[in-house]
């Protein structure tokens, strides 16, 4: 799944228009269009980065990184998913930046998401739905999720978010309902955000392949 990755990745520069500030999301697809974005750097206007991992790809590639506060809205946003379904709704957090990742899709006029085919699915939650948690909260968290929707609450022992939280991965869930269930989780107590990118969902979804697959 590599290559269709690069392929995907490099294709989302397409949308990137001279002057932009871009906002750049995290992981292993996302790598590849920071690679692809670094040939085309003066160019842009710098990038606004959801993790301290992209961070430090884009300073590496020599892209000045801007903060959100600083920028005001974003024309785009390109991020990949663990998860896509039909209606271009998402499962994000296995890198354990949703919660910045949530905050610059809101930003962004455009969210374009880079996958490979694997990725995509009729319903939504068999890759475990991640949640991240204020650590006081994350027992609290876990039983209220459990009850709410009968899917079992692991949590990723090991890994810190940017932010100094935690990650609840809910298995065994098969969501019908994602906006209702995004914002049904949002009011627990504790919950600082929910990984389904339902409400806000991407606008653009590019396929990798050979060629790569747009769908608007």
């Amino acid at each position: 799944m590599t290559e269709a990755k690069r392929l995907a990745g490099e294709k989302a520069i397409e949308f990137v228009e001279d002057g932009m500030i871009v906002g750049v999301g995290t992981g292993s697809t996302v790598a590849f269009f920071i690679d692809a974005l670094a040939r085309i750097r003066d160019r842009i206007a710098g990038a606004v980065s959801s993790s301290e991992q992209s961070t430090a790809r884009l300073k590496q590639h020599g892209i000045e990184v801007l903060e959100l506060n600083d920028t005001g809205p974003l024309p785009l946003y390109v991020d990949g998913a663990d998860e896509c379904d039909p209606h271009k709704r998402l499962i994000k957090g296995g890198g354990a930046a949703l919660t910045r990742e949530k905050i610059i899709a809101e930003a962004s006029a455009r969210f374009v998401c880079i996958i490979d085919p694997a990725k995509r699915v009729d319903v939504l939650g068999r890759f475990p739905l991640p949640i991240e948690v204020i650590p006081m909260a994350r027992s609290l968290v876990a039983r209220e999720i459990l009850a709410k929707t009968g899917g079992q609450p692991v949590w990723r022992e090991g890994v810190v978010t940017d932010n100094g939280n935690a990650v609840l991965d809910i298995h065994h869930l098969r969501i019908v309902d994602p906006v209702g269930l995004e914002r049904e989780l949002n009011q627990i107590p504790g919950v600082v955000s929910v990984g389904l990118f339902a409400r806000r969902p991407a606008d653009v979804v590019i396929v990798g392949g050979e060629p790569p697959q747009v769908i608007a």
